[in-house]
């Protein structure tokens, strides 16, 4: 069989989400009368009437349903590029994501030759509370086996997800034991974090990676910044890259912890001109630190809405290059068969009165192209290719001048790095592959791999010339071409990361990472000169 992968990582889950989305509380059916909203006009009596007369008249079979999906799509299509409609069967698992946790029992997990192989347990689920191990097979679930079998992995996860706190009992092999054990699990709610790590990068500089704003973001961000600052964090950097956005709550109760009461935080305004504002409220838990928010070209909604709220308020320093351009709060509505919509109901400006949303007026395809041409213009490379108009220029309390007009232009540029970022290396990364070959290098010394404390691992070579050897075969196995000798410091780096990720979590993978990385470098270059 061939070999897939399934893994619940809150990583993948969060790039499972459009980019850019913001969504806010769900559509409030009242705020609309009937005469307004339900009622029937000329319009919508056309369409209802075209579907009816397809459905009964037309001469072949055709799915219904599928027409419903174009018609939507086709819609919301010619509205903006952020107006979408998520279909029944991606609806339940993008919700999932944004909410924060989903009932499980825990693992991530590939089938490897027809057997449920355990790549890691999840921090804080109930495998991991029951003993569980990254390198365990699991044979049968409630008696019936799992392995040797042509069930999906769909199936398989069926069959270890269920309503929350139902038992399963798991028989596992596990190399080196003598008989299958046994771990009697109770189904819970298992965090999918958006807050990938947490640590220090100097003796005084903290530093929080954010990957998406879902429902318990600002929980686990305040726990960590707490966690940071008893560390003897004075200084604090916050990894927005990547970050596509979320929950417009979210993120402006993260600026609020750095903000005075009463700063203006946001605006938003709808299609009747009404503006509506946030304010910084109560005091928060890093007004006076130093503060550093790292942005890039896939820095999008509510990262950027945290990025603009302080730069327009002179709080901190943001350090990268200019983020993804998209200033369109969308709001969910469910549509009652398991799909829903979200529709952009009004733009946000930053508290200097900048819109930093992007032009799509060239339609989407161009719209979803602007990374091509920023890549094409240089402007990735430096910051003179970032085109500015004069007309788009505000200027903050302090005195410092920024610009609308499409995404947050940083404060210090920093370049990308075309050699360690490079993009058949980063696809190759979220394709599964290197997860799938540091398994079966784990798998080859699983008790020696286990034994290790993370500052051992840090400290030897567990990267050698042999392994990359073996890589290289391994992607020719795999049919993905790869020049191992031009990239061999990288990819070394890479596999070193992804062992970490996988033997200790998410917090090691990207310590490891940002040893290398230059925007990393560069911020604790202005922390020290601070």
């Amino acid at each position: 069989m061939k070999r897939k992968s399934k893994i619940y990582l809150p990583l993948l889950l969060g790039f499972a989400c459009a980019i850019g989305v913001i969504l806010g509380a769900a559509l409030d059916f009242s705020s609309y009368s009937s005469s307004s909203f339900l009622s029937t006009n000329k319009k919508k009596e056309k369409l209802s009437r075209l579907i009816d007369y397809i459905e009964y008249e037309y001469v072949d079979e055709v799915n219904m349903d599928s027409i419903v999906d174009v018609t939507v799509n086709g819609i919301l299509t010619d509205l903006d590029p952020h107006s979408v409609y998520i279909p029944q069967e991606e609806y339940a698992s993008l919700s999932a994501s944004m909410k924060g946790d989903f009932v499980g029992i825990g693992v991530s997990f590939r089938n490897i030759n027809d057997t449920i192989a355990v790549i890691q347990t999840l921090e804080g689920g109930p495998s991991e509370k029951v003993g569980i191990q990254g390198g365990d097979r699991i044979l049968y679930a409630n008696g019936e086996p799992l392995f040797n079998t042509n069930i999906s992995e769909d199936s398989i996860t069926k069959r270890l997800t269920g309503e929350e706190n139902t038992k399963v009992i798991l028989k596992v092999y596990r190399k080196g034991m003598p008989e299958l054990l046994e771990f009697n699990v109770r189904r819970g709610r298992v965090p999918l974090k958006s807050v990938d790590a947490a640590y220090m990068l100097t003796k005084d500089l903290g530093y929080i990676k954010i990957n998406r704003f879902s429902e318990s973001t600002y929980k686990e961000f305040k726990e960590n910044l707490l966690k940071l600052k008893a560390e003897g964090a004075t200084k604090i950097a916050l990894d927005l890259r990547n970050n596509p956005g979320g929950y417009l709550t979210e993120a402006t109760k993260i600026v609020d912890e750095f903000l005075p009461e009463d700063k203006l935080v946001l605006l938003t305004k709808n299609k009747n001109g009404a503006v509506e504002k946030t304010f910084a409220t109560k005091k928060g838990n890093f007004e006076e630190g130093n503060l550093y928010v790292l942005i890039n070209e896939n820095s999008a909604s509510a990262s950027e809405i945290i990025a603009g709220a302080l730069q327009d308020n002179d709080k901190g320093t943001i350090v990268g290059r200019r983020s993804y351009g998209k200033g369109l709060v969308q709001r969910e509505m469910e549509l009652g068969d398991g799909s829903a919509v979200r529709l952009t109901i009004a733009r946000y400006y930053t508290p200097t009165g900048r819109s930093i949303q992007k032009p799509y007026d060239n339609g989407n395809e161009a719209y979803f192209n602007d990374y091509l041409d920023r890549y094409k213009n240089g402007e990735l490379i430096t910051s003179d290719s970032i085109a500015v108009a004069d007309s788009l220029k505000y200027v903050t309390p302090g005195g410092n001048v920024v610009y609308g007009g499409g995404g947050i232009i940083p404060d210090v540029f920093v370049p990308k790095d075309t050699h360690f970022e490079k993009e058949s290396l980063t696809l190759m990364l979220r394709s599964g592959f290197l997860h799938q070959f540091i398994f079966e290098i784990l798998e080859s010394d699983r008790e020696y791999y286990n034994s290790l404390t993370f500052d051992e691992f840090l400290g030897r070579e567990v990267i050698d010339e042999e392994i990359l050897r073996e890589f290289k075969r391994f992607m020719q196995r795999e049919n993905f071409q790869i020049r191992v000798l031009e990239y061999k410091p990288v990819l070394r780096h890479y596999l070193k990361a992804t062992m970490a990720q996988q033997l200790f979590g998410s917090n090691e993978f990207e310590q490891i990472l940002n040893e290398k990385d230059r925007i990393i470098k560069k911020v604790i270059e202005l922390s020290e000169e601070d």
